[in-house]
């Protein structure tokens, strides 16, 4: 199995390289890999690059904190989600030292 630092470097790399093809600066696309954080991120924002071609800065960057507001909100639910089945468990079973 490749190590996760090759993958998400490939991938932040294979993302600057779309960037630049449309005319934006390297950096853009290091920041935008280093604000969304994992390859799956980052291979959305390489398939909107692809498929809309954006001419302006301001959608790429739209778009980037669009993906992230997603994603920012799966993990709240799944967090909520685990928290609750915590409670839940707590609730049905008690605490553990009680006779």
């Amino acid at each position: 199995m490749e190590d996760t630092r090759k993958i998400w470097s490939r991938t932040r790399d294979e993302l600057v390289r779309e960037v630049m093809a449309l005319g934006f600066p390297g950096e853009l696309g290091d920041e935008i890999a280093r604000h969304l954080g994992s390859p799956k991120a980052m291979e959305r924002m390489m398939a909107y690059l692809r498929y809309v071609k954006p001419k302006k800065v301001e959608l790429v960057v739209d778009e980037m904190l669009a993906i992230k507001s997603e994603i920012d909100a799966w993990r709240e639910k799944k967090e909520a989600r685990e928290a609750n089945a915590a409670y839940n468990e707590l609730l049905y079973f008690g605490f553990a030292d009680e006779d």
